[in-house]
């Protein structure tokens, strides 16, 4: 049995011109679409789409306007899913002044085409505003509830989709930095933080879908969701980061933290995945953003390693039952988080092998081929193959129809008039 087995859709699709069946007919069927989420953040897009930023924060992945179009298409060749910055401090620099058109702009220009749109993210003590410090811990709050409140409410129907809360499990004992959304969780709780966050957005749209997300994937992660659901918190998917600046950790390891995740029943986005192209982070590094170098390049060797890591590494995601989405936090070398080489085009544009190598699996080795059908006498075709959206040409127009994975009653679909 195939390993992409729970990735594939049996339907018998019936077309219809009409009132009546389309019988006896040669049409085309086109696999367009993914079902999975193939993801990568559009953080380099923003500036380009919509202008700069009108507050006084700098934006560190810039990457040059003349460079955006050819970035674009390469962007939009192999992924179908974006992650865009909602950072608060950066996003509302000011109160009362939060980058909304921006964004919104952009989440418009990636839905536009067909690209799903998540959030990252609601509530996060790092990049928490700085002006919240001058507030009492109930204002504190209130003010969490407010934001939440008016960007998912603003944004539904254009992002639904989003990270409510970010890196729980160390949030209440985070020293790198004083900030007011830490010392809320040290007088409210892990659960209750998780609650404020998740309550809220799902209140504002209760269509979206929200994850709970983190980069501690211990047993502390674990006890955190056991005790959020048994509080009763609605948490629509489990997010795992894997930022591998010190080497990627093995298709068995990947594996094995899906498989303990997957216990609770929900599905699992790969949220945050790098790896780098060129040296390795030393491991005595504890926490990552300890690393500062004054060059990281991108080497030959690095880049073979990495696109044979890339290949591993999605391999073992698609693979595993449990999982919805992977995105690469990353496309270009420009900008990228650290300073390391984790892009998948080097700095002037250019593919590195593992853009080659992801390209080949997705729009390849994991999308059905187009073929060439005959409909029956009751306008019928079975479609075999990856779960996602298909496009089907007749002689009396085009209709796109999207199928899960599994084996389902009959879909009928009318083309033309």
């Amino acid at each position: 049995m195939s390993h992409f087995d729970h990735r594939h859709t049996n339907t018998r699709v019936l077309l219809r011109q009409g009132n009546a069946p389309l019988t006896n007919t040669d049409i085309t069927i086109e696999h367009t679409q993914h079902a999975f989420g193939f993801g990568n953040i559009g953080f380099e897009f923003v500036d380009w789409i919509a202008g700069p930023p009108t507050g006084a924060v700098e934006r560190s992945n810039h990457v040059p306007t003349n460079d955006m179009d050819a970035l674009a298409t390469k962007w939009l060749d192999v992924f179908n899913m974006a992650t865009l910055p909602f950072y608060w401090r950066h996003f509302e620099p000011a109160p009362g002044h939060p980058e909304t058109e921006r964004l919104m702009a952009t989440a418009r220009w990636f839905t536009e085409k067909g690209v799903t749109v998540k959030g990252h993210p609601l509530l996060w003590h790092t990049l928490a505003p700085q002006w919240l410090m001058d507030l009492d811990d109930a204002t504190v709050e209130s003010t969490i509830r407010d934001r939440i409140t008016r960007d998912v409410t603003q944004f539904a129907g254009v992002i639904d989709l989003w990270d409510a809360i970010n890196e729980v499990v160390i949030l209440p004992v985070f020293t790198a930095e004083d900030n007011a959304v830490t010392r809320l969780a040290q007088k409210k709780g892990r659960v209750e933080m998780v609650r404020l966050a998740f309550d809220t957005a799902q209140a504002a749209n209760p269509n979206g879908r929200f994850v709970l997300n983190d980069f501690d994937l211990s047993e502390d992660y674990e006890h955190l969701i056991e005790d959020c659901l048994a509080a009763g918190i609605r948490i629509d998917a489990i997010g795992l980061q894997t930022h591998m600046h010190q080497g990627f950790r093995g298709a068995e390891e990947i594996w094995d933290r899906m498989e303990r995740f997957s216990r609770f029943g929900l599905p699992l986005q790969l949220t945050e995945t790098t790896l780098v192209s060129g040296d390795l982070m030393p491991p005595h590094i504890v926490d990552l953003n300890d690393y500062v170098v004054d060059d990281w390049p991108t080497t030959p060797e690095g880049e073979a390693r990495q696109a044979q890591n890339l290949i591993d590494h999605y391999t073992a995601v698609f693979s595993h039952p449990a999982t919805e989405s992977l995105t690469y936090w990353g496309i270009t070398d420009h900008g990228a988080w650290l300073g390391a080489p984790c892009g998948l085009l080097r700095k002037d544009g250019t593919a590195k092998p593992g853009y080659d190598a992801i390209h080949d699996l997705i729009t390849r080795q994991w999308t059905t081929p187009t073929t060439t059908q005959h409909t029956s006498t009751d306008g019928g075709v079975d479609i075999t193959g990856f779960a996602g959206t298909y496009r089907i040409t007749t002689p009396h127009g085009t209709t796109d129809v999207t199928l899960p994975a599994g084996t389902h009653d009959p879909v009928t679909v009318t083309v033309g008039e």
